[in-house]
């Protein structure tokens, strides 16, 4: 049996439960791993909400890393006692063990401790596959503006440090002079207190009216509009995430008007989908880490039981950097 956190039926923090469940043996092409921490993310509460939906009942949680009990047949890459990490397709990481496709399940180099390997699987890729593959026709260049929106939250932070070591300049967006504090110390170029501040506004002067070759935005319906006046010419609009609610229908006449823009929205999981492009994203976010160019930080930690706390926290946006549970 594992302890796991699951819900009955989507809503708020409150149908988070801690229940007993079986995990059995791993099947053809299957790892069954023992948890030592796992990471928090806010597609985890679009889960829980529905607006991602999952079968019910459904274990939440994407991103894990501790140690491989039992392997099924097929799976040649790992091995019992092998230390891994993963962003897994699918949800089932809030638990002490579970049994998952070995797809995209690495193994975690010797240098990395498991918290960092929770913190660091969904975020870290994430901001592999905006910043070095979703890519605006133009291409970056060192010395190219973007726009990062939540440049404190978990992937801001890696996405902050990972531009400076690509020689971008990130202008980022937070909600407090604090977390913009925090974002200048992990690389950001320049940030916006959007609280006291028009993004939109700051942007074109820090440009000299400009703008950027590229904006990512994971916060949705309250930044869409401004993120697309930020663009320059043939920029691109690359929305990740939806923290404030959807981005709402738009009229594509809307891209010409504002200078002949692309738009997209991307997913992690579609650059994990096979194991061999997984190991190569997980490669070269473990090598900027080892480097140090990278730092994972992990500014909230809670006791799987104490989940629903967490995701009051992080829909309150009163955290920073990453947030682990620890089973």
């Amino acid at each position: 049996m594992s302890r796991a956190i699951q819900i009955q039926a989507f809503g708020g923090p409150e149908v988070l439960q801690c229940v007993d469940l079986p995990v059995g043996e791993p099947g053809p092409g299957q790892v069954r791993i023992r948890h030592h921490a796992c990471g928090l993310n806010y597609i985890d509460v679009y889960q829980r909400t529905g607006l991602y939906q999952n079968p019910l009942p459904l274990v939440l949680g994407m991103e894990g890393a501790g140690v491989v009990e039992a392997v099924g047949d097929g799976v040649a890459h790992l091995q019992v006692g092998d230390r891994v990490a993963y962003a897994a397709g699918t949800p089932g990481a809030y638990s002490q063990a579970r049994v998952m496709a070995a797809t995209q399940v690495v193994q975690l180099p010797d240098g990395i401790d498991f918290e960092t390997g929770a913190a660091m699987m969904l975020k870290g890729l994430t901001a592999q596959y905006l910043l070095k593959k979703t890519l605006p026709v133009e291409g970056l260049e060192p010395g190219d503006w973007v726009l990062f929106h939540a440049a404190a939250g978990g992937v801001g932070l890696i996405a902050c440090q990972w531009a400076r070591a690509l020689g971008l300049r990130l202008i980022g967006t937070a909600g407090s002079a604090a977390k913009c504090a925090l974002a200048l110390e992990c690389g950001a170029t320049q940030m916006i207190d959007y609280s006291r501040e028009d993004f939109v506004a700051r942007v074109k002067e820090i440009t000299g009216g400009r703008g950027v070759k590229v904006v990512y935005d994971s916060v949705g319906r309250d930044t869409f509009e401004g993120s697309l006046s930020c663009l320059r010419p043939f920029g691109l609009f690359a929305s990740f995430g939806s923290s404030s609610g959807p981005v709402p229908p738009f009229a594509l006449a809307t891209l010409a008007a504002k200078g002949s823009l692309y738009a997209t929205r991307g997913t992690l999981f579609t650059h994990i989908a096979t194991r061999e492009r997984t190991q190569q994203m997980a490669d070269e976010l473990f090598d900027v880490v080892a480097s140090g160019e990278v730092k994972i930080r992990i500014d909230q930690r809670y006791a799987l039981e104490d989940v629903a706390e967490a995701h009051r926290a992080l829909e309150a946006r009163r955290t920073t950097g990453s947030t682990v549970l620890l089973p």
